[in-house]
């Protein structure tokens, strides 16, 4: 809990500004605790209509466990940018590596009461449409997934899945509306943490 307060303190009150990030929330903790972290926070901000994605990353170590403590309003069109930069930065990085040292979405975990973490260090983005091969798989902003042009509600996915009969096991492709919220992101990330017995996918395409 002490652990869990101290957190929420830096979300609410980071870098000498009273800025608050709105995190994700899912009634499951992936990873409950990291150790040997350094924050990184993208804030929601408006200017006149415009909506931006504001990053504050000057407490960041590379060779540390990074957090990304992201504002869940926010749509993924302005959000992955800003993640694939980062991302390059501490993976090219020679002089300062650890090859031990993981990247991780923090959301809050409305059963247990604490702060969890989603890792995805091995994932790449981009920001660009597929080829059409193996199963695709489309993360719809409506709350459907795509599944190689049939449309199925989000709970019926895992079923699904479980159901197609492959010889051998198709290669995996996951896709995402770039305009769903950072919150839907997280949401259906945590969904597809329970397709890795099926497939391990280490690209994502957002568009």
């Amino acid at each position: 809990m002490k652990y869990f307060t101290l957190i929420i303190a830096f979300l609410f009150f980071s870098c000498e500004k009273k800025e608050d990030v709105l995190l994700p929330k899912s009634n499951v903790s992936i990873v409950k605790d990291v150790q040997d972290h350094s924050p990184i926070y993208i804030f929601f901000k408006t200017e006149g209509k415009d909506t931006l994605a504001d990053v504050n990353r000057k407490n960041s170590i590379i060779s540390t466990n990074w957090l990304f403590n992201i504002d869940k309003r926010l749509p993924l069109k302005l959000v992955i940018p800003e993640v694939m930069k980062l991302q390059e930065k501490k993976r090219a990085d020679s002089a300062h590596k650890n090859e031990d040292a993981e990247n991780y979405y923090s959301y809050a975990d409305s059963i247990g009461k604490n702060l969890a973490f989603l890792p995805f260090t091995k994932v790449y983005y981009k920001t660009e449409k597929p080829k059409s091969e193996g199963l695709t798989l489309f993360f719809k902003k409506n709350q459907t997934v795509e599944v190689n042009q049939q449309v199925l509600k989000k709970e019926e996915l895992l079923n699904y899945i479980a159901s197609l009969d492959f010889a051998v096991k198709p290669k995996m492709q996951f896709c995402f509306d770039k305009n769903m919220s950072f919150d839907a992101y997280i949401q259906d990330k945590i969904l597809v943490q329970k397709l890795e017995s099926f497939a391990k996918v280490t690209e994502e395409y957002i568009f």
